[in-house]
């Protein structure tokens, strides 16, 4: 029923796509939906990588046998646990009960706890290989990118690497896998915001793994999101490169919170200030309106960052608040930061947004605060604080 997908003449992609899903991990938005990556790799013996989610089984386990027919499955390789991968592996085994499932001993307690299973276990650690035939699988261990258990895996005589999610992003596959044969536009902004989404946290543990990987010669990127990375490797791996090290374009996002229009007053004055500086780059956001997965992908890609909110209830609007604990457990380095706030009685905004860009040691520009409607004084100390954010950007 299906047409086996060759990556090279040893390598098949068996993935799936999920389209109807709106929140991935029940939380981000899926305008494109995604892809769940698996690939089937076969010599004198047949090893899958990952499975999918098993929801999609039926139509996995039809791809699988596409290209196998008849032939058992030896190896199943484990680079990463989470469900989405690794969701299918009862029914794998299940359908193949010789299958020998490959993992590092951490691999080896979370599958015990999410399937009980504890039998036909093949653990390798960093640098094992594991020998089909002709083709040899190298094994790396790239632990927190983005769960303890993670690895990567190379195939050594074809230089392919499937990496896990790293390098990985949003959106599923319309029509083909490799990149030099669709249109890749759309992935690179859900690379960002699934890096900034997922991964953002573990910046250091996934740049030890991009200097690990230096020494290997590779020829496509098999993640388990997305397309496989060819024709555009060497941007897919520079690009997580520098989201790994916080390396920032000049420009910068003003994300606020209004209850009645006031703050939202502010912001623009602060954007109008920016702008008048000389700086082109600036997104505006309502933290009401918009999901925090598409601001925090914009602060990770720009490196000036406003924040605004009305005191509510003695604190931060809520959503406000939401977006600036996302921001700290993401630990994001070096930008340059400004913020501003509204009230009617007492003004509590700036004394909990500031300590959020000091604790993150942020060179923090200025800040405005203004009490019931926007005055003119106001407006012209809101301008200003965009024009001076705009010198810092510039310098």
């Amino acid at each position: 029923m299906y047409n086996p997908v060759k990556i090279t003449e040893s390598i098949y992609y068996v993935g799936v796509n999920e389209r109807r899903k709106t929140l991935f991990e029940n939380q981000l938005p899926l305008p494109y939906g995604v892809s769940y990556n698996s690939y089937l790799v076969t010599d004198e013996k047949v090893a899958l990588i990952d499975t999918v989610d098993v929801c999609y089984f039926d139509v996995f386990l039809k791809k699988i046998e596409s290209v196998l027919g008849n032939r058992p499955i030896d190896y199943l390789v484990i680079n990463h646990m989470e469900p989405d991968h690794s969701g299918s592996i009862r029914l794998i085994k299940e359908k193949y009960p010789d299958v020998q499932i490959v993992g590092n001993a951490k691999t080896f307690e979370m599958i015990k706890g999410y399937f009980g299973i504890t039998n036909n276990l093949y653990e390798v650690n960093d640098g094992a290989i594991l020998n089909l035939g002709q083709t040899a699988l190298e094994f790396y261990m790239t632990p927190m990118v983005h769960w303890p258990e993670t690895m990567m895996t190379y195939a050594k005589a074809d230089k392919i690497l499937f990496s896990g999610d790293a390098f990985g992003c949003f959106g599923a596959l319309d029509g083909g896998v490799i990149d030099n044969t669709i249109n890749t536009e759309k992935y690179w902004a859900e690379m960002r915001r699934y890096y900034a989404s997922i991964i953002g946290k573990y910046g250091v543990p996934v740049h030890k793994a991009l200097e690990k990987l230096k020494p290997l010669e590779i020829a496509a990127i098999c993640s388990t999101h997305g397309p496989v990375w060819k024709e555009n490797k060497e941007k897919t791996i520079d690009t997580y490169n520098k989201l790994s090290q916080y390396e920032a374009s000049a420009g910068v996002v003003v994300a606020y919170g209004s209850m009645y229009g006031n703050t939202e007053q502010m912001a623009e004055a602060v954007a109008e200030g920016i702008v008048a500086g000389g700086v082109k780059d600036v997104v505006l956001y309502d933290v009401s309106k918009t999901d925090a997965s598409f601001i925090l992908s914009d602060i990770f890609k720009y490196s000036g960052l406003v924040i605004g909110s009305p005191t509510y209830m003695n604190d931060l609007l809520p959503a406000v608040e939401a977006l600036l604990r996302k921001i700290e457990t993401r630990a994001i380095k070096n930008r340059i930061f400004a913020s501003f706030g509204s009230c009617t009685w007492a003004g509590v905004a700036l004394k909990r947004i500031n300590p959020v860009a000091e604790n993150l040691k942020w060179d923090i520009v200025g800040s405005v605060e203004e009490k019931q409607g926007l005055k003119p004084e106001k407006y012209n100390d809101c301008v200003s604080l965009g024009l001076k954010m705009a010198e810092k950007i510039k310098k």
